[in-house]
């Protein structure tokens, strides 16, 4: 776990209000001397009616507690909270009418995990999934990719993939997997509401073992000439065709 990790330290002003609005613990926030734009006001402003304390620091200091991140003058330390465990799934998704799942399977790229949890929060997903092991983890770069969305949908790392895909399956969800390969078209196949949507690592997709445990395989159709789509593309494509169908099933 990095120093940031273990501070608890967010950067850039989407990811900082967002944990605001969320209700997220908030111990301080540091802004750069000399912010005065709109957006500086506005978290001052924040933090003064929820009684946050704000501080003005040099940009270097700044840089030095996210030397990773570009923080845009604005950094706030965060009240350490539990991880979230698998063991806290069920609450979860009982907690939503029509629960549904992303499942990330050994996603490195940080910028990667950020945009794929940017687009579950748009699309509405109940919760993350992704390994502890060679995969991303919710650094302060994920969270300013994710531009709040880390704050909006749980993310939660699992010790056993093909374990916890076993146990959403005996809870009735539809495992479909994201695979270049496959010859059932998303767009050809009949989604489930409840659905766990499984999207493979950047450099060979969805593991052999993984595959294995999805009920079933589809692929986005590209042109002959495209072999594939970068990851948090994949998954923004496939969050929101099921959302299209969802969507028509409610309509009809």
């Amino acid at each position: 776990m990095s120093r940031e990790d273990e501070q608890g330290l967010i950067g850039g002003f989407h990811a900082v209000t967002a944990a605001i609005e969320e209700g997220r613990p908030i111990v301080r926030i540091w802004l750069a001397a000399g912010r005065q734009d709109g957006r500086a006001e506005a978290l001052r402003e924040c933090a003064r009616a929820r009684g946050i304390d704000l501080v003005t620091a040099q940009m270097t200091d700044l840089d030095s507690m996210l030397p990773d991140v570009r923080h845009q003058g604005c950094v706030a330390e965060r009240e350490l909270t539990r991880e979230l465990r698998e063991s806290d799934l069920p609450a979860l998704l009982a907690a939503q009418a029509t629960p549904w799942v992303l499942v990330l399977d050994q996603v490195q790229d940080p910028h990667n995990l950020g945009a794929c949890l940017r687009s579950a929060a748009a699309a509405g997903v109940t919760a993350v999934i992704a390994p502890r092991k060679r995969a991303a983890s919710l650094t302060p770069v994920v969270r300013k990719v994710a531009a709040g969305a880390a704050e909006r949908v749980a993310f939660v790392p699992v010790t056993n993939l093909s374990r916890a895909l076993e146990r959403l399956q005996k809870d009735g969800f539809w495992v479909v997997g994201l695979d270049g390969a496959a010859p059932a078209s998303i767009y050809d196949t009949e989604l489930p509401e409840k659905m766990v949507l499984v999207a493979g690592g950047e450099a060979r997709g969805i593991r052999e073992l993984t595959a294995r445990h999805c009920d079933t395989l589809v692929s986005i159709p590209m042109a002959a000439d495209i072999e594939s789509l970068n990851v948090s593309v994949a998954t923004g494509v496939a969050l929101f065709e099921a959302v299209r169908q969802r969507r028509r099933d409610v309509a009809v």
